[in-house]
């Protein structure tokens, strides 16, 4: 029943992301990523002659503090203001065919080179070296103990970092995070200013790619220390010290955040804009209309009703996204702390109907929650979602659907509620934004036909509505996964008991082991096994949560800017782009 199909672009950003990986897998020989052509590059202003670039990707963020942030929005901003020991850069091989934007490659970034050492008992050690001209946008050097604080202020509980797991793989971190051990025993050191070494528990195959991710760029010690958590939000943005090619300029909240160039980067010269606004908004017809105007130049949503036209006239641009939109479940709260409820209820949605006739820009119907796109290390060329199979038939057609509808009403008797009598009046909770209100008036009627229980709708403003989903104040809510690296674990350990991303409130020790399990080898093939396990534990068994359709990538870019650079992570990068 696979009618998945793997798509060129997401083989070619992975294979370079792969290549890099690999170059530093050969014993103790030192490594040297190549950096950007222009490394040695001396840093200048942009041209006068260049121009203003205004973006909208979303509303307000919730944060801009690279540990803190856990959407997608937010990564992109800080992407542009700060730079990890690696960086996603320009791969020269364009996207579509109007080649006015290229896919992402994994490349050198405040690291000019490391060296990858096997230790002989399954650990192994990272040693980076600092390039010489990295610096922070008030100029200071920024050195290797600045990776250190900021890797230990990750792994503090007191952090609160949703996405502190993300550097579970260091030697110490468990302990650290339960609060049973200080962060000065992670295993993260500076023998000196220029040289960041990383002890691992395991040689983890995504490391270097986390290397890159927001949660894992530096921040400074003594700018935090001293304005604590108003570093980011302070209406003073000297306060907000970063070390990317672009810092902040002004942050009006709820209206726009203004960067502009660091002249300190080494990278600096080869900028394109002489700024770059993110607009900050919540209409998409408003979206709409102001790249219309020419008041932005590109945008990611847009009005539902216009994506046909806009597919049609060539405008809007469709590329590959690795990543799954699905329904999230309160899992320790009635009634969906039900299992037979719960798959009741992800069987009665028409996953067809909603991709052709709803969102309408060519989503998969999901089956399982790993996406396609994500590598399966012993597949011998086909992806997890391939390998891992079906946990439902996809609605393909009208009878197809009507079989899981029956099914889904013999589970929900099963469960108690045969026709949804007894059943309570339930909510399902979205963000405000035309697309996600038009899925959930779908996915309510579906539920109240099928299966004769009564579904209200309820939206919140984004920042509120991460916050409730966070402290799990809702029945069924929206929720969307987008790949953080390329690797199964990047879809399943946020599932662990007490993760930070664990929105569903989801535990089962059986699932813990095999998380656990697949963490503590080395070996490919037994690393997917325990991935498959853990996910036929938590889809197949449990059903803690409804996939709906694996992502695409939607965006308009006015026709006469180029030299973006996207990667399936959803990562936007403007900071290169030219106008004309």
């Amino acid at each position: 029943m696979k009618n998945r199909k793997r798509l060129l672009a997401l083989a070619l950003v992975g294979v370079m992301s792969l290549g890099m990986l690999l170059s530093g897998c050969g014993g103790t020989s030192a490594q040297s990523p190549s950096p950007s052509p222009s490394a040695s590059a001396p840093a200048e202003s942009t041209p006068a002659e260049g121009f203003d670039m205004a973006v909208c990707i979303a509303s307000e963020p919730q944060t801009i503090d690279p540990a803190l942030n856990s959407a997608v929005d937010g990564a992109i901003m800080t992407q542009h203001m700060f730079e990890g020991l690696m960086k996603w850069s320009d791969s020269g091989h364009p996207v579509n065919e109007k080649g006015n934007m290229n896919y992402a490659a994994l490349a050198a970034g405040q690291a000019e080179s490391y060296e990858k050492t096997d230790n002989g008992d399954g650990t192994v050690t990272y040693t980076f070296k600092i390039r010489s001209d990295a610096k922070w946008s008030d100029g200071q050097p920024v050195t290797a103990n600045d990776f250190v604080y900021s890797w230990q202020r990750l792994a503090n509980p007191l952090t609160a970092a949703d996405y502190c797991y993300m550097i579970d793989m260091v030697q110490g971190y468990a302990a650290v995070n339960a609060g049973e051990a200080d962060p000065t025993t992670l295993g993260v050191s500076a023998p000196d200013e220029s040289t960041f070494v990383v002890n691992l528990t395991y040689d983890c195959p995504y490391f270097l790619e986390i290397c890159a991710f927001p949660a894992a760029f530096p921040v400074r010690q003594d700018i935090i220390e001293a304005y604590g958590d108003t570093w980011t939000t302070d209406d003073n943005s000297s306060h907000y010290i970063s070390n990317g090619p672009w810092k902040l300029a002004e942050w009006v909240h709820d209206s726009y955040i203004k960067m502009v160039p660091n002249e300190y980067h080494y990278d600096a010269a080869n900028l394109g804009p002489n700024s770059l606004t993110f607009q900050l908004m919540e209409d998409q017809n408003s979206m709409l209309a102001a790249y219309r105007s020419g008041d932005l130049q590109f945008i990611e949503n847009m009005p539902v009703d216009e994506i046909a036209g806009l597919l049609a006239s060539g405008e809007l641009n469709i590329v590959d996204y690795i990543g799954t939109y699905y329904v999230c479940y309160q899992t320790q709260a009635a009634p969906f702390d039900n299992a037979l409820v719960r798959q009741a209820f992800t069987l009665a949605i028409d996953s067809k109907y909603i991709v052709e006739q709803v969102t309408q820009t060519g989503q998969v119907p999901a089956t399982g929650f790993v996406p396609a796109g994500i590598y399966d290390a012993d597949a011998n060329g086909d992806d997890f979602r391939t390998v891992g199979g079906d946990y439902w038939d996809a609605p393909v057609d009208d009878a197809t659907y009507q079989a899981n509808c029956e099914k889904a009403r013999q589970l929900l008797a099963e469960a108690g509620y045969p026709n949804g009598e007894g059943f309570p009046t339930v909510t399902y909770l979205y963000n405000t934004s035309d697309a996600h209100k038009a899925v959930g008036e779908a996915l309510q009627q579906m539920w109240q036909e099928e299966l004769g229980v009564t579904v209200q709708l309820q939206n919140q403003e984004w920042n509120a509505f991460l916050e409730t989903r966070k402290k799990g104040e809702y029945q069924i809510a929206r929720n969307g996964w987008i790949a953080d690296y390329n690797d199964p674990c990047s879809f399943l350990d946020m599932w662990y008991t007490g993760g930070g991303n664990n929105d569903a409130q989801y535990s089962n020790p059986e699932y813990d082991a095999m998380i656990d399990a697949a963490k503590a080898t080395s070996d490919p093939a037994e690393r997917m096994s325990y991935f498959h396990k853990a996910e036929d534990i938590i889809i197949g068994q449990d059903w803690a949560l409804g996939p709906i359709y694996f992502y695409t990538q939607k965006y308009m870019m006015a026709d006469d800017i180029s030299g973006a650079f996207y990667t399936p992570l959803g990562y936007f990068i403007y900071g290169y782009c030219t106008k004309g």
